[in-house]
């Protein structure tokens, strides 16, 4: 996989992004890939917040993953810094290839490299592959998430 790049996303990128966001089954009912206005906000938003990094990876010129990184101080945990991975996605074509794995890793020692003590995730309750993927880069389904949409 020497051929791969893992660089921050790009404006330009959005289109793809958002894309592979839409392309299974959860995703396919909550994003709109025809309206890229909410996404450019959302984009600048993540922009001008050095705490968010929204990665793209990148082979032949060609976007095929991406996930968001969001480091988050705290006061818990003795004062633990902390990271969260989201959005997690791989190119239909990519899936299998060990790109996802590369992409959790890369989040990880960046998470490192950032001085967080712990790496979090959520993954929805129905993604039952993304669990065994994630277990077996040794992240343990700890907590019980909660959410409330506003």
């Amino acid at each position: 996989m020497s051929d791969l790049e893992i660089r921050p996303a790009a404006l330009t990128d959005i289109p793809v992004i958002v894309a592979m966001l839409a392309d299974d089954p959860l995703g396919a009912r909550r994003e709109s890939p025809d309206d890229l206005t909410p996404y450019h906000t959302a984009f600048q938003r993540l922009a001008d917040d050095p705490n968010q990094h929204l990665m793209v990876a990148v082979r032949e010129g060609r976007v095929v993953g991406t996930l968001q990184l969001t480091v988050i101080p705290g006061l818990s945990r003795r004062g633990s810094t902390r990271s969260v991975i989201e959005g997690v996605r791989i190119h239909a074509d990519e899936r299998g290839s060990g790109l996802g794995t590369l992409l959790i890793e890369w989040a990880v020692d960046e998470s490192r490299r950032q001085g967080c003590q712990l790496v979090q995730l959520t993954s929805d309750v129905t993604r039952t592959d993304a669990h065994r993927f994630y277990e077996r880069l040794g992240f343990t389904a700890s907590h019980v998430g909660f959410k409330l949409a506003l």
